[in-house]
């Protein structure tokens, strides 16, 4: 949790002890009322657990007060905005390693990945060396530790969940992402290399949508969809991390209407090679 999260969830504690004490109940009491243990009533008055909308409603019920649950269900609204809002001044203040243990872990737990990305080639399907040159540049923009080469083998172990047969990869890049150039050309070349020869392998499909393509929705930024339960969204300045519904169902759409303008197959390798050979590699 961050310190933005935590800090809002003891503000709704707050709230939440203060109404209490005006209605004139100790804690044991108030717990009688709503048949919750004394320890529940304790913890999240103190910010040490959040409470779900269900217990916000019964806590200003069984105070008779109705009139504060639109309040109590805002403040909760803020506090997941807080806990979905991630930011990576935070997240990297140790540099890369540990954000990379997390995409692990979210790689390990998924079945199907979705993603779209824009103007770079996807973490799954990077070369070490190209992976190398986004995490230095990276660190040096964001003047944080540069712990590249343990970033660089977390990234790397992730990319065996490629060959897991449990698991499937389903991925758009934008035909711009395969001309601009983090790295030197030999990078590219190689990088460009290892994106052709993942068309056409199982449990992988790797879309290109090519300049000039018509398009139902235009790509606005990169994302990715973790099964039907996470969308992450990186910005310059933080990580969105949504788990509604309604915005799963919307990137979902997002996805869908892009996918099909894409490229796949043979055409694809088409868009690939045709790349891999502008680079002047003399």
């Amino acid at each position: 949790m961050t310190t933005d999260f935590q800090t809002a969830r003891e503000a709704l504690g707050a709230r939440l002890r203060e109404l209490r004490a005006e209605a004139g109940l100790e804690g044991k009491e108030l717990a009688a009322r709503l048949g919750w243990q004394t320890s529940k009533v304790s913890r999240l008055q103190n910010g040490k657990q959040t409470p779900s909308r269900n217990d916000l409603t019964a806590w200003a019920r069984a105070l008779d007060r109705a009139d504060v649950e639109p309040e109590l269900h805002g403040l909760l609204a803020g506090l997941d905005m807080k806990q979905r809002h991630r930011s990576w001044r935070r997240q990297l203040a140790g540099g890369h390693r540990g954000r990379q243990e997390i995409a692990v872990r979210q790689t390990e737990a998924t079945a199907v990945i979705r993603g779209l990305e824009v103007s770079r080639i996807p973490g799954l399907f990077q070369t070490p060396e190209y992976a190398r040159v986004i995490f230095d540049t990276n660190a040096a923009f964001r003047q944080i530790p540069a712990t590249t080469e343990d970033a660089v083998e977390k990234r790397m172990r992730r990319q065996e969940a490629l060959y897991d047969p449990e698991k499937a990869f389903r991925f758009l890049v934008c035909e711009a992402a395969l001309y601009h150039r983090p790295c030197s050309t030999d990078v590219m070349a190689e990088q460009l290399d290892r994106l052709y020869n993942l068309i056409g392998q199982r449990r992988i499909e790797l879309g290109i949508i090519p300049f000039g393509a018509q398009l139902r929705r235009t790509a606005p930024h990169a994302f990715w969809i973790y099964d039907r339960r996470l969308v992450i969204v990186e910005t310059i300045s933080e990580e969105l991390w949504l788990t509604g519904e309604e915005d799963i169902v919307l990137y979902e759409r997002a996805w869908d209407w892009l996918a099909d303008s894409a490229e796949y197959g043979t055409p694809a390798r088409r868009l690939i090679g045709r790349a891999r050979a502008s680079l002047d590699l003399s």
